[in-house]
């Protein structure tokens, strides 16, 4: 690096760049409405006291700098280092100069106060277990990381209730109850997880309703036709007009478009089920099946190091292959496409986690062995995926500490001693950025991060029956993995961009699809348990678990009736903030209906005067 510069802009400015992107702000009349500078003081400020959130600061930040272009209506040229750069008239500088390699990186800075005040509350803090101060994580990090620590605290404290009860059953023998214990545990996780996922649904209205953050009326992208926002579509008119006095149904194109986009996306979404189903499956199959004929344990672990090589790679290209697959889709927002590839990409680990375990309990229906299978990949997992976060980037970061010292000791530094670093923006440079393994166009580092609990979720729930002590060792995972991936955001990584979304997304709905899996696939493990023979007859037991299953999804889908997704305040607040839009609404109107009546009568008034 030969220059490093730090920007920053005073209060005033960002205001003159919010009003300019016309960014949509709550304000104390109950409505959103375009941020003017005039009318600043009408605006709800933020929890922390601030009025623009850490992701609006951002977008003025980019507005300002992407926003300097050539405006002297003829190409000028530019002179660095010996090079001459054309910059064409409406041309952005900042991009020119990036698409040039002048610019290598443009990225946040940490805020060393707010950074050392989160070190101390939040990621050294160990006794607070699962309390974080949520408010803080959102005003430096941004609502999406904000909301997903919330979440991840949330489910690691609701933990501790099946960590407990299945501890006892794990360590307890029942003896002859043995055969009514694991049942009822299953019946418990089941309903576990479903008021968990209705509770984190009220947890999140609550979240977005405390920040001011609007999801109904969010920062929506709007719908794309034909690269135009569907908003802004001139066709309508066009079409009245070419058809003359014929009745034009404006739905019509919208909806021929709507299901035209619909039917790319399920296209995609086939193409990789197929796939899946018919290269990935016999694979994993064929792994299983080799790795229980072997026997000798060295073998073993030369096969699995070469499958998890090979995984890898297949992962990887999956990948590659879903983002080019949704960049033919058609999708609201950046938001959309990143849960469209979510979906893709959790049915390529969602193979690899579970059809070797689903082959096992197949193939040899023993609790025993299957619980060593279970031991074992939770463990292996948990600490791979702990070492991956707590020291790859650690590991990254050294490095191009080494690979700078070495360069500057070679153009001229001194030969003996240690070479520092001495800005701190260039300490930042070095940093890794928040990215995704895969995906890196769409998702950034919470793509890991969610599917690694996504697939602790779906181990400890579909395997309940088999190894309850399961719930206990997640627990304290999740406890370690929150202080841990603190200290990943705040010391070793580049701070990161805030992104709009405010929910956890797409990942939702893969939990729910978790419980309704882990409600079939614990009762194929409780008829492997009472059905010691493999007759698979329909004896009373056995009709007993079915009806159980059949309960327990009827069960899943009710309390997503019976327990409200928003609390009682949140819904009263969205109903006075409607009274009071439609108050203002209405006297504004009144207003001006009021003085267009005026100047229609004066006229005539004065007429009448003059006869």
């Amino acid at each position: 690096l030969k220059n490093c510069f730090q920007v920053a802009a005073p209060l005033e400015t960002l205001e003159s760049a919010a009003a300019e992107l016309h960014i949509r702000k709550p304000t104390r009349l109950g409505m959103d409405l375009p941020f003017e500078v005039q009318g600043s003081e009408a605006f709800i400020q933020q929890p922390d006291g601030s009025l623009f959130s850490w992701f609006e600061r951002f977008r003025c930040y980019q507005h300002l700098l992407y926003g300097i272009v050539n405006c002297y209506g003829h190409d000028v040229t530019l002179k660095l280092d010996g090079r001459e750069l054309c910059w064409a008239p409406e041309e952005s500088l900042v991009r020119k100069l990036e698409s040039e390699g002048v610019i290598k990186q443009i990225f946040p800075l940490h805020d060393e106060l707010k950074r050392k005040e989160l070190l101390r509350t939040w990621a050294l803090n160990w006794w607070n277990f699962t309390n974080q101060p949520i408010d803080k994580i959102y005003a430096y990090f941004g609502a999406k990381i904000g909301v997903y620590f919330s979440f991840l605290g949330m489910y690691t404290h609701w933990l501790l209730f099946p960590a407990l009860l299945g501890f006892i059953v794990q360590m307890v023998n029942f003896g002859s109850l043995q055969y009514l214990v694991l049942p009822s545990f299953f019946v418990s996780t089941i309903l576990w997880a479903a008021l968990f996922l209705q509770f984190w649904k009220r947890k999140n209205a609550a979240l977005l309703a405390r920040w001011q953050i609007n999801c109904l009326v969010g920062p929506s992208q709007g719908y794309r036709f034909l690269g135009m926002e569907w908003n802004s579509l001139p066709f309508p008119k066009e079409l009245v007009k070419n058809q003359g006095d014929e009745k034009f149904k404006e739905k019509e194109p919208y909806q021929r478009y709507e299901w035209f986009a619909y039917r790319k996306k399920l296209k995609n979404d086939v193409l990789v089920i197929i796939s899946i189903i018919f290269l990935q499956l016999p694979f994993e199959l064929a792994y299983a099946h080799t790795f229980e004929m072997i026997t000798s344990n060295t073998i073993k672990f030369v096969l699995t190091a070469i499958y998890l090589l090979i995984i890898q790679y297949l992962t990887r290209l999956g990948g590659k292959v879903s983002v080019k697959l949704i960049n033919r889709e058609i999708n609201e927002s950046v938001e959309c496409r990143a849960n469209s590839l979510i979906y893709k990409v959790f049915g390529l680990y969602f193979m690899q986690t579970y059809i070797g375990i689903f082959y096992h309990v197949l193939l040899h229906r023993n609790f025993i062995t299957l619980r060593q299978v279970l031991l074992q990949r939770f463990i292996i997992s948990q600490v791979f995926w702990t070492f991956m976060d707590g020291s790859l980037s650690y590991l990254k970061y050294s490095y191009r500490k080494f690979r700078a010292r070495k360069k500057k000791r070679s153009e001229g530094g001194p030969s003996t001693g240690k070479i520092q670093i001495a800005s701190r923006v260039e300490k930042e440079y070095l940093k890794p950025t928040y990215s995704a393994s895969i995906g890196v166009e769409l998702e950034d580092g919470l793509f890991d991060d969610s599917l690694k609990l996504a697939l602790q979720f779906g181990m400890i729930m579909m395997f309940a029956c088999a190894f309850p002590l399961a719930f206990a060792l997640a627990t304290v995972s999740n406890i370690m993995d929150i202080r841990t991936t603190a200290l990943k955001l705040l010391v070793t990584l580049q701070r990161p961009s805030p992104r709009a979304a405010a929910t956890i997304g797409a990942w939702l709905n893969i939990w729910q699809f978790l419980v309704v899996m882990s409600i079939c696939t614990n009762s194929a493990l409780l008829v492997c348990l009472y059905d010691k023979e493999g007759k698979w007859k329909m004896e009373p037991g056995l009709a007993a678990i079915l009806i159980l299953e059949h309960i327990l999804l009827l069960l899943k889908f009710g309390l997503s009736r019976l327990v409200p997704e928003e609390p009682a305040w949140v819904r009263a607040n969205r109903v006075k903030n409607v009274t009071q839009a439609q108050d203002v609404y209405s006297k504004q109107l009144l207003r001006s209906s009021s003085s267009e009546f005026a100047s229609m009568v004066k006229p005539e008034q004065e007429q009448q005067k003059e006869d």
